[in-house]
């Protein structure tokens, strides 16, 4: 076992979910990146890592279905690395059908498992080829409404200064059902029946940034006694998931199309969650959505 265990991250997921993207970043962070190495090789590359005068101490790993007959190596590979007391973790990049489908139209590139079919069935392919290493990952990031600027935002919040975060980092998500419920959720809370303001015309075309939408949400009791009684329920809970040694915990909140109600709420949390001295992430999932 080195001296010093390296901390790997492991980066897989769907192709078009952003991997290549996300690789770039975690080099910007700091991390020695290899992508697509063959997975028998990764406990060899380990050990002279770990034998390094460079200072490798984050390793960030690409990791995607070109690996073929590799893939089905993965596991044994990671089980290897702990065993040698590396830190690893697996990170799963996925989105919608939908957007994978527009993303390749962009780029004009051909899916690693279409051959000669249609790009919707190396998608389909491919999420069934990937299924384990997404039950397995310790983290799943939905691309599927990021930016790019956002993913990386998210990213830097995750795995930036792993050793100056501390505990639990949650991440607070607003959402519209009418677009699902975010895959990654561990808890989810629908706040559908406080007034909608997409039924008052001035207010409409603004999201739940701005005063007058947050005004509107929390002018009645209602509102006011359901942030309340979530903020209090959250600082119950959070200490709890903490002490059980969770590291990560994202929270939802949905409203019919998630551009007004939930993103009040999510904002006001975070700030609720910031004076009980965590730093949340904000994710407006779906503000730019019809």
């Amino acid at each position: 076992m080195p001296d010093e265990p390296l901390s790997f991250v492991v980066i897989t997921g769907l192709s078009g979910a952003g991997k290549s993207y996300a690789i770039k970043c975690f080099e910007d962070m700091g991390y020695f990146c290899v992508d697509n190495l063959p997975t028998t090789l990764i406990p060899t590359f380990a050990d002279l890592a770990a034998r390094s005068t460079q200072a490798l101490r984050r390793v960030a790993l690409g990791v995607d279905v070109r690996e073929g007959e590799y893939l089905s190596h993965l596991l044994e590979a990671l089980a290897e690395l702990r065993a040698r007391g590396h830190a690893v973790e697996v990170l799963f990049l996925e989105a919608n059908e939908e957007v994978l489908v527009r993303r390749y139209r962009e780029t004009r590139r051909r899916h690693p498992l279409a051959r000669e079919g249609s790009v919707p069935d190396g998608i389909r392919a491919e999420r069934k080829a990937l299924s384990h290493m997404r039950e397995v990952a310790d983290r799943v990031v939905d691309t599927t409404a990021l930016t790019v600027h956002q993913l990386k935002d998210r990213l830097v919040e995750l795995y930036g200064a792993p050793k100056t975060r501390a505990g639990l980092a949650p991440t607070l998500v607003s959402f519209g059902f009418k677009h699902g419920a975010p895959f990654d959720a561990d808890l989810v809370f629908d706040v559908r029946f406080l007034p909608n303001p997409h039924f008052v015309e001035a207010l409409r075309p603004l999201d739940g940034r701005d005063e007058r939408v947050r005004r509107f949400v929390l002018a009645e009791a209602d509102g006011q006694e359901l942030l309340r009684r979530l903020a209090d329920f959250l600082g119950f809970v959070l200490p709890r998931y903490e002490r059980e040694g969770k590291a990560y915990l994202t929270i939802a909140v949905g409203c019919t199309g998630g551009k007004h109600r939930s993103v009040v709420l999510v904002e006001e949390l975070g700030r609720a969650l910031g004076g009980l001295g965590y730093a949340p992430t904000v994710v407006h999932r779906d503000l730019e959505r019809e």
